[in-house]
């Protein structure tokens, strides 16, 4: 099988831990809201999550989830708050902690982040999509 060639301009692209329960429940979530399609999906640690991540030069360092829009990306709460944006209208008032500061809303973003595995449990392997969502899954 192929390489599959995606073009970034027209796709949102959402990276997550794969193995992170809190990043999995998440990721569900935001598919059973996303009645258009809009977002596809990758474990950051899919060999399609490296690839892209290095494409993309975004730093290996950063533990969060990553959204790729318009050839940009989004980490933490930004990219909390853009892919709000793409769900229903009643999801989209959550928009508004974006009058927060960003250094507080990474703040409380990175301390759940630092403690998603000791409350939400971790996975010994990556998730694997199953029936209708498999397409949107690059892995």
């Amino acid at each position: 099988m192929g390489a599959r060639q995606i073009d970034l301009e027209n796709k949102k692209i959402i990276l997550f831990d794969g193995v992170c329960n809190l990043c999995n429940n998440s990721v569900n979530f935001i598919i059973r809201r996303d009645i258009k399609s809009i977002f596809l999906f990758a474990p950051l640690q899919s060999n399609f999550g490296e690839v892209l991540t290095a494409k993309m030069n975004i730093p290996q360092k950063i533990d969060s989830i990553i959204l790729i829009s318009e050839n940009k990306y989004y980490i933490k709460s930004d990219a909390v708050i853009e892919i709000i944006k793409q769900l229903k209208w009643y999801w989209r008032m959550l928009i508004i902690i974006k009058i927060l500061p960003l250094k507080f809303r990474d703040f409380l973003y990175d301390f759940i982040a630092n403690s998603r595995y000791k409350w939400f449990g971790k996975r010994d392997s990556c998730m694997i999509p199953d029936g209708n969502v498999k397409s949107r899954f690059l892995v």
